[in-house]
């Protein structure tokens, strides 16, 4: 554990100490190297935690999202160098420390075994996100994108921090190991029904769920690029993360407080990608999209079932690198064309040709096209859903069919088409965003060679 948080926490005095011309070189080279040491995690064990210490441990559940967290720290000091050009040296210092800040409390999130623990650096996580999008988004909207941000996620969490301490006086522990011994003997009465809500309440809000994420598209169309990616790829997780462990430790007394909602978490997947059709905003779009993927998410991770879980697992890794990849390419335009509208965007192809086969690769991904991760991990839950409920189908097929269209809808409208008249001059794509789309494709047609590396279960 501690041979890559301290390597971490030394990418604060490099990037202080690092001069002007190697900045960039020197966090990107140092924090691509903790990424590749931290992919030892993911190789499978007999046992059920790996590098357990008192407080943190590896298992199935986290070493994906483990893994995932740390590849993304060099992705997004990458995207972020073209648009902190002009500022001046102590503003880049600052927006690559609050960069670094997010990744030690994401992997004391993903592997922490006492639940205290688990949720300070849950809420720790908050403050960089809430900096990024504040001081370096675009618009002057950026200030009431932070403040929902902000009072939605802590409004769902006092609730958290009330039941945990509740269960803490009811059992004498909080370690995630001693839990599932003890078994909490939640019974139907109400204070423990109203202590499960409690409990699920703020994951549903992170996640997010449908009806709880009118946060999610303000963040996302203010944030800069690495705020977006951040939010997409690590944050979002965090929401699926905790419903997978504090489901494990409620047991069958929920069955009831389930309903709900799954039913929203399915009926959400529908209508988000019904809004995406009709949305004129890039951004928002891809923000909507993540809401219609976690809300397949959410549904899985409450039926607790081994099939479940282990689709949940792969499309929330899946999603991870599909996302941040389409923001990244949606950023590729904005810095190009300054506006984010479907209309003035329209026929990049000619200009960016490699660009476009990036865009082609991120939409197959995105729509869940074999052989990807994606397709596996949708077959995956349907199949746990179907299991469940037979009507699910239908829910879950319509879902399908619309995440198809709205896909091909912002491919076309991105690619396709006459070029607007405004658009006279445009910069070439350099080496650097293209080497960022790779990294972000080349895991996702890996890992289907072995995908039980993220599913979650023991191989």
């Amino acid at each position: 554990m501690l041979k890559i948080i301290l390597p971490t926490i030394m990418l604060l005095p490099t990037t202080f100490l690092s001069p002007q011309k190697f900045l960039w070189t020197n966090t990107t080279t140092h924090s691509l190297l903790i990424a590749t040491i931290s992919l030892q995690w993911l190789l499978p064990t007999y046992y059920p935690h790996k590098n357990l210490t008192q407080w943190t441990g590896i298992d199935q559940i986290s070493s994906p999202l483990l893994a995932l967290s740390c590849w993304l720290l060099p992705l997004m000091i990458m995207a972020s160098q073209n648009h902190l050009q002009q500022e001046p040296l102590i503003r880049k210092r600052t927006f690559i420390t609050t960069l670094i800040m997010v990744q030690p409390f994401l992997i004391l999130a993903f592997s922490a075994t006492e639940l205290m623990l688990f949720y300070i650096a849950f809420e720790a996580t908050l403050i960089p996100t809430l900096i990024l999008i504040t001081r370096w988004g675009n618009q002057p909207e950026r200030l009431s994108a932070g403040t929902y941000l902000l009072f939605y996620t802590l409004i769902s969490s006092l609730p958290l921090l009330v039941t945990m301490l509740h269960l803490h006086t009811q059992t004498g522990t909080l370690h995630l190991t001693m839990l599932k011994l003890i078994h909490p003997t939640l019974t139907t009465s109400w204070t423990n029904i109203l202590s499960s809500l409690a409990l699920l309440m703020a994951f549903m809000v992170k996640a997010p769920l449908y009806g709880l994420h009118l946060w999610l598209p303000k963040a996302h169309v203010e944030a800069p690029i690495a705020g977006s990616m951040l939010l997409a790829a690590l944050l979002l997780k965090l929401g699926g993360y905790g419903i997978m462990r504090i489901t494990l430790l409620m047991g069958s007394l929920s069955n009831h407080l389930h309903y709900p909602f799954l039913t929203l978490a399915l009926w959400g997947a529908l209508m988000t990608s019904s809004i995406c059709l009709r949305q004129t905003d890039l951004k928002a779009l891809i923000a909507y999209s993540s809401v219609s993927h976690m809300g397949l998410v959410i549904a899985a991770s409450l039926l607790q079932t081994h099939w479940a879980f282990s689709g949940a697992m792969t499309l929330m890794i899946s999603h991870g690198l599909t996302s941040s990849m389409l923001f990244c390419l949606a950023n590729t335009n904005y810095e190009r064309t300054h506006t984010r509208i479907l209309l003035l965007t329209r026929g990049l192809q000619p200009i960016l040709p490699l660009m476009a086969t990036w865009w082609l690769l991120a939409n197959l991904t995105n729509m869940a096209l074999p052989p990807t991760t994606n397709l596996m991990a949708e077959l995956t839950i349907m199949i746990a859903l179907f299991n469940w409920s037979t009507f699910t189908i239908l829910l879950t097929g319509v879902a399908t069919l619309l995440t198809a269209s709205y896909t091909l809808f912002m491919l076309l409208m991105t690619q396709r088409g006459t070029l607007p008249t405004h658009i006279t001059s445009t910069q070439n794509s350099s080496t650097r965003e293209h080497l960022l789309m790779a990294l972000h494709g080349i895991p996702l047609l890996l890992l289907i060679l072995k995908p039980e590396l993220i599913s979650g279960l023991p191989s």
